[in-house]
């Protein structure tokens, strides 16, 4: 992203000759599939790209050895897909061993259900349906376990049984990058079922987990916030949100629901400015934090980014440079960035997430950076759910085999892009008027009736 050639090359070939995958050594299969395995397609993709966008970002004799490692390792993560009943896969799985004979039969949505754009994605690089097909499968399972009455999921599943052990449908952890990867395997892949699944899934999270007013820049009520209910009963369940649902402004950017985006960012960016970062857990009852740390998290800076893309209101780059000034003053330590143990008291903890780098840094080197190749080269990019790039890429669309999932019919239906269309929301993909470009984004009552429901004033 910097286009700095020079240590992208050091690092790619310090990969190549020290990282080998053959350890025995129990990872979660969530977490090696969206930080391992993604970071390995990405720069495969970055250093075989004909144009470049980048800077020369080329290896010389450059023979596939990321695009290898990464099967290795996708190879090492399928026994978590053996032997169980429902499709959906083990939560942890030994690089060498396979599934540990004392697994734990239990995981969450989001762990199962967003393997899907990385595993894709080797799946159509190799020509090899296998990792694809799992993946989908553990989509198609947990959504096939929905609640008749809401449509809701819950945030932890058997996966022998297909029982909800997590009965709680919310937004933030457990469920979060479930609902991002149906929209970004659409985009990504094209693929019709996963866009129905998110125009599904955010209909139902639209009717069930939204509170207040029914628009945000006008009428009476409380600012809309998402809340965590029971899947079942919708029924609310708790009264705290988590600093993981800042994403989601994000992703209804992407869908076209800006006006809605521009209110819910409103609210993080609020108890933000009154920390100077977001507490894992926010209780928006009792206006103060129910679990006090921070660990560099990057969703609100990426909500920030997307939104500055969006409408280019001014106001967000304020956001980005409030975000960057808190990181400063509170996080910075001798060797890198900590994580906050507490946002109230500002102690630290010796322990830098590799999300800091990946995303918090990325994104906030981007909101700034008007004129990076990113956003002025003509091609079209995605990010993972961990930040990495990908090109939004005609060869990604096209499979190389005819049905994803046996005897399915016409599984391959594909959506041209324009049709891309969500449902009940305030906007469809118009843009915020010119004339509001230099307004704050939400009316400035509605800011400070925002700024008292956190305390700030």
């Amino acid at each position: 992203v910097m286009g700095n050639a020079s240590e992208f090359q050091k690092a790619v070939k310090l990969v190549i000759d020290t990282v080998s995958f053959d350890k025995d050594s129990t990872v979660q299969v969530f977490e090696a599939t969206i930080r391992v395995l993604g970071s390995l397609l990405s720069a495969h993709i970055i250093i075989t790209d004909t144009k470049q966008p980048f800077g020369d970002m080329t290896i010389k004799d450059y023979d596939n050895e990321l695009l290898h490692m990464a099967h290795d390792l996708a190879v090492r993560l399928l026994p978590a897909f053996e032997n169980t009943k429902t499709g959906i896969p083990y939560p942890r799985v030994n690089l060498k061993k396979g599934v540990p004979p004392d697994s734990n039969n239990e995981t969450c949505t989001a762990g199962a259900g967003s393997l899907l754009v990385e595993f894709g994605i080797l799946s159509r690089l190799l020509g090899d349906s296998t990792f694809e097909w799992v993946a989908r499968r553990a989509v198609k399972a947990l959504w096939s376990l929905r609640s008749n009455n809401t449509g809701l999921l819950g945030n932890v599943v058997n996966i022998q049984t297909g029982h909800w052990v997590g009965k709680q449908s919310g937004l933030g952890a457990g469920s979060d990058s479930f609902y991002e990867y149906l929209l970004k395997s659409y985009i990504l892949f094209g693929e019709k079922e996963d866009l129905e699944m998110f125009n599904d899934a955010y209909r139902n999270i639209q009717n069930h987990l939204r509170r207040g007013r029914e628009a945000c820049n006008e009428g009476e009520g409380d600012p809309p916030l998402y809340v965590n209910v029971n899947m079942f009963t919708g029924q609310l369940m708790n009264t705290w949100i988590d600093s993981l649902q800042a994403f989601f402004p994000g992703l209804q950017v992407l869908i076209g629901d800006v006006e809605d985006a521009i209110c819910l960012h409103a609210f993080y960016y609020a108890i933000w400015k009154r920390y100077g970062a977001l507490p894992e857990r926010y209780n928006w009852q009792l206006q103060a934090p129910d679990v006090p740390f921070y660990p560099l998290r990057p969703e609100l800076v990426e909500s920030t980014y997307l939104l500055y893309q969006a409408t280019k209101n001014p106001f967000y780059l304020h956001v980005g440079m409030d975000i960057l000034q808190s990181l400063e003053n509170y996080t910075k330590a001798k060797c890198g960035y900590a994580t906050l143990h507490h946002v109230v008291e500002k102690t630290k903890e010796d322990r830098m997430e590799s999300f800091f780098l990946s995303e918090t840094c990325k994104y906030l080197y981007l909101l700034f950076d008007e004129e990076n190749p990113l956003h002025k080269s003509g091609n079209k990019y995605m990010f993972t759910t961990e930040g990495h790039i990908v090109s939004v890429d005609e060869r990604f669309r096209n499979s190389l085999w005819q049905d994803i999932l046996p005897g399915e019919e016409d599984s391959a239906g594909k959506i041209k892009p324009n049709d891309l269309k969500a449902v009940n929301f305030s906007s469809n993909c118009n843009r915020v008027p010119d004339e509001r470009r230099y307004l704050l984004p939400l009316k400035s009552n509605y800011m400070r009736q925002i700024d008292r429901m956190v305390g700030l004033i």
